[in-house]
């Protein structure tokens, strides 16, 4: 059998181990750590680093059973973002223990955990499920099947409802099917029926594209969408049901054909031509990449901000307050907003906007687009979190993919690779721990998105599915899919994953191109989700790690949870029996097996693909 991780010591930052809540300069918060019984320590310590300086301080015997000890040590809030971990001195030598896990050598400041005065995310982010939407291809209000009824602009091309998505080449941002708001707000049964309570829309303003990242104005929503009215309509209605409602703003860039943009090349000297960065070269002006149709935002301009972001009248406040009231912003390109050359404004980008919506509404989430390693970014007091394509999507889809694919890997040269759990989980723990966990207890962690190829592309296999969703509603973190996905539509990769909605095959209750046995995983793991506190605000102990299965403790004050997740069949393995509250039973919360409890253990079954749940106490 396999052997399991919980010999090791832990700590992570859930309720079980740091007081909840924000500290403040000049606060010590009294920090836990979890030993087991089978270690030699004779003390333990805790590292801080203060003023950039380590200092090591004794940790405190708090309690002991015949199973573990609990450790306790003050760490100081000193500077805004605290790094501390912990220090095990045993013979022959010492070990530490940082969010990474536990090393025998001397590692980096980077995977320390941190305690961050910086608020987090609103709370109501621990509960929901967010379901993101691509307007032009969710729903139209007509409901009819062929081309758009509505009279086009002239750059674009009218699609068919039931066409396939243009992938790359001519017309992949011109393809235009005709989704509208009044359609996605026809639709919110589906949304409920499913479970989510978050509606995330890519952007609603004008533009010379089917994604409308290449805004022509921030001050209305695109008449082809419905314009103002339907926004409002829609927020109307989404706030009835008890959901939220979340925007999309490009800070980097607008569209060539922006209002600000043209007032700016017609006038050098207006106060717009300072919004912009310009150069010698073609075609005279900064673009995104590169890209002409996307010319770059320069934040040095004195007005820049209060245009932006900066303040109630500012286009991220505008939308923040009545009639349409935004719950938040999802940031297009954060990562590069306000960098270029020698810039780097876009920590003070970030902390505007958050000021402006803690100003409108507290309860207001700020979510940036970082493809990479968002860490020091995260730190920085601005954004609440990330979308979180390097500690989630990019590990699972390694762990998942079909190994006969040939699907690019998210901007490299080379297609997904496979891999094994244990790559997947060392890469998930390098980038959970170079950010505080009050940010990993929110990051949006998705299976796909409007620029990404499709789930059920890259897996193949409905099994590989549900084993993925099951990671998805059970890490920690807050769920974000892809409408869509619920039903196992398909894409190879951006553009071509922008699938229309097929609504009379989802209204005939299923048929080719919708799986009714998805959306019933999908919608039964929501559930889970919902019925369990550990699931939503639990700590995470890595219990084993293998090459085809990996299992994790999901744990509160007053739950624990234990999620098993297996791309294959493996060898199972025996964990400690006092994982059980003495006199229950495990009880099975998904999948259906039951765990074989043994005076000395409980035997994790060997079965796979699948996955299995568990409540322990």
């Amino acid at each position: 059998m396999a052997r399991h991780l919980l010999d090791q010591p832990h700590h992570d930052g859930s309720e079980q181990y740091v007081p909840q809540g924000t500290p403040q300069l000049g606060d010590v918060v009294p920090v836990r750590f979890r030993v087991p019984a089978s270690a030699t320590e004779r003390s333990v310590w805790v590292r801080t680093v203060r003023d950039a300086e380590p200092r090591m301080e004794p940790a405190r015997l708090e309690s002991a059973d015949e199973h573990e000890r609990w450790y306790v040590a003050d760490v100081p809030v000193h500077n805004p973002v605290t790094s501390y971990r912990a220090f095990l001195d045993e013979p022959g030598g010492y070990r530490w223990l940082d969010g990474r896990g536990v090393h025998t050598r001397d590692v980096p400041d980077t995977h320390d955990f941190r305690l961050t005065v910086h608020d987090p995310a609103p709370g109501w982010m621990h509960d929901a499920v967010v379901y993101q939407v691509f307007p032009d291809r969710f729903a139209r209000s007509s409901g009819h099947e062929g081309p758009p009824a509505a009279e086009l602009p002239g750059w674009a091309q009218a699609a068919d409802w039931a066409d396939e998505p243009i992938g790359s080449g001519p017309g992949v941002a011109t393809q235009l099917y005709g989704g509208d708001l009044p359609g996605i707000e026809q639709r919110l049964d589906h949304l409920e029926r499913l479970g989510v309570d978050a509606l995330y829309l890519t952007p609603v303003f004008p533009g010379r594209s089917n994604h409308r990242y290449d805004a022509s104005t921030f001050a209305h929503v695109d008449p082809l969408l419905g314009g103002d009215a339907a926004l409002a309509s829609l927020s109307r209605a989404v706030h009835a049901r008890g959901m939220r409602l979340l925007g999309d703003f490009t800070t980097n860039h607008t569209g060539a054909g922006h209002e600000w943009f043209a007032r700016a090349q017609a006038d050098r000297a207006s106060e717009e031509a300072e919004y912009y960065y310009w150069q010698d070269e073609a075609p005279g002006y900064v673009g995104w990449l590169g890209h002409d149709s996307l010319p770059k935002l320069n934040y040095n301009a004195p007005t820049l901000a209060a245009r932006m972001v900066a303040g109630p009248d500012s286009i991220i406040g505008r939308w923040l307050r009545e009639p349409v009231s935004l719950d938040g912003w999802r940031i297009d390109v954060a990562n590069m907003t306000g960098r270029h050359a020698a810039d780097d404004l876009t920590h003070e980008v970030a902390r505007a906007i958050r000021a402006t919506m803690r100003e409108l509404n507290p309860e207001a989430v700020l979510v940036s687009e970082h493809f990479h390693d968002a860490g020091l970014d995260l730190r920085a007091g601005g954004w609440h979190t990330n979308m979180n394509y390097s500690a989630f999507t990019r590990p699972v889809w390694t762990w998942l993919v079909d190994p006969d694919n040939t699907l690019g890997f998210l901007g490299l040269p080379s297609s997904i690779p496979r891999r094994d759990g244990t790559e997947m989980v060392a890469t998930m723990r390098d980038f959970d721990a170079a950010v505080p966990w009050s940010i990993t207890t929110h990051q949006w962690n998705m299976l796909g998105s409007h620029d990404t190829p499709r789930l059920r592309t890259v897996v193949g296999d409905p099994a590989q599915v549900e084993v993925a969703a099951g990671l998805l509603f059970t890490y920690p973190g807050t769920p974000v899919m892809f409408a869509g996905d619920e039903g196992g539509l398909t894409g190879t990769n951006g553009e071509h994953a922008r699938v229309p909605m097929p609504w009379p095959t989802i209204d005939a209750g299923g048929g080719p191109g919708w799986d009714t046995a998805t959306f019933e995983v999908y919608r039964s793991l929501i559930a889970l989700r919902r019925s369990s506190r550990a699931l939503r605000e639990g700590g995470m102990r890595w219990a084993v790690v293998e090459p085809d299965a990996v299992a994790y403790l999901r744990e509160t004050a007053d739950e624990r949870v234990l999620v098993l997740v297996a791309r294959a069949p493996w060898e199972g393995v025996v964990l400690p029996r006092h994982l059980l509250r003495p006199g229950a039973d495990a009880e099975n919360l998904y999948g259906g097996a039951d765990l074989k409890v043994l005076p000395d253990g409980l035997v994790l079954p060997g079965d796979g693909p699948g996955v299995q749940v568990w409540r322990l106490a």
